[in-house]
């Protein structure tokens, strides 16, 4: 890639991301603090590392063929997505033209009674679901790579970092500008597909967000959060826009398996939480009258079954235990949303123990599938 297109590439993105922060924090709920601070915050995190990686690799002359691939990577999907919003603003403007005041309210209201009068434990269900078919399609893609590469190669190539300290990788990019090569490849193919897949999941559900938090703009999937939210979400953001920033702050800063049983607790484990608390939850939490213990510990003994395989006995017991109180503290008294804090604060103790206690993980999976 000659540097002309780097440069055109690099100003698309340091200016997409602008808009992205910008929009994010003016259509954010004034009162909504800690979350618009949490959100604002990881999404900055990663961007400002995006960009701050590109000028490492030009800087380091490190611009061919393969590096391509990181523009399209996280370009392509800011392009398609502002076509998607220009194409379907367009549409609809030209619907509202030729029907007058006619629109799509009195089918929003018709779906909202209906999912008023739904009962809470299928409500919870709809609004999850997708979380964990997002853990268990990553999962299948993972073992479809084991049969593929492993197996080919016989080495775990692409599977696992070389270096799964993330911190020592990250002060090795500061004391020695000219060893971005070495840490990109040491990272592994599956890192970087975990990671694209939320990086663009993420775009998606801000392009949803911020169209429907403005009069001006559409996108084709606006109705389905109108049908789904409560009024508090509607007047803040969704509850799943929250999720995706916060895996993909995960996803950028933990190894493969980390960020697994990351996944897992944030989709399975919360699930079970609300299951078992709507179904059979007597016992409320003092200072958190919407959850039950029942629902928190059953939500803690599955995380600590999901992260196990993944992680290990030491890291899934620490997993486990601080899934169990960062449930019990969010949404009161700290109002925070959990699909925030769960994946940013287990991976930011990953980050600290894993650095500074120098304290592994090991996967039983690996010892299973070799």
């Amino acid at each position: 890639m000659i540097p002309e297109y780097f440069y055109a590439w690099f100003i698309l993105l340091a200016g997409s991301y602008f808009l992205i922060l910008f929009g994010y924090m003016h259509f954010s709920d004034k009162q909504d603090t800690i979350n618009n601070i949490v959100g604002f915050g990881s999404l900055f995190f990663v961007f400002i590392h995006i960009l701050g990686f590109l000028l490492l690799m030009l800087q380091d002359a490190y611009l061919n063929p393969k590096t391509e691939l990181w523009f399209w990577a996280l370009g392509l999907p800011l392009l398609i997505l502002g076509a998607i919003i220009v194409v379907s603003t367009f549409i609809i403007y030209l619907y509202r033209l030729i029907y007058g005041s006619k629109d799509l309210t009195l089918l929003e209201e018709n779906w909202s009674d209906k999912m008023t009068v739904m009962d809470k434990v299928r409500r919870d269900t709809y609004r999850k679901i997708s979380h964990v078919l997002i853990f268990i399609g990553l999962f299948v893609i993972w073992i479809i790579g084991y049969n593929y590469v492993v197996n080919a190669t016989a080495k775990w190539a692409g599977m696992i970092p070389e270096e799964n300290n993330t911190l020592k990788l990250y002060y090795q990019l500061l004391s020695k500008p000219d060893s971005i090569r070495t840490v990109l490849f040491s990272l592994g193919w599956f890192y970087y597909l975990i990671f694209f897949f939320f990086y663009s999941f993420c775009m998606f559900m801000l392009a949803n967000e911020l169209t429907r938090k403005t009069r001006y703009l559409s996108f084709p999937f606006n109705l389905l959060p109108r049908l789904l939210m409560t009024k508090e979400e509607k007047d803040s953001y969704g509850t799943y826009l929250y999720f995706a920033m916060g895996q993909m702050f995960a996803a950028f800063v933990c190894p493969p398996m980390v960020y697994f049983a990351i996944l897992g607790m944030s989709g399975i484990g919360d699930l079970m939480t609300s299951q078992v608390g709507i179904r059979w939850g007597k016992h409320q939490i003092q200072w958190n009258q919407r959850k039950t213990w029942e629902g928190n510990i059953a939500g803690t003994i599955t995380s600590f079954f999901i992260c196990l395989p993944f992680i290990g006995v030491v890291w899934a017991l620490i997993f486990a235990i601080t899934f169990m109180a960062f449930d019990l503290f969010t949404n009161r008294p700290i109002n925070l949303s959990d699909n925030l804090l769960i994946p940013i604060g287990c991976a930011l103790i990953f980050l600290l123990i894993r650095h500074y206690l120098e304290l592994d993980y090991f996967a039983f999976l690996y010892t299973f599938f070799s």
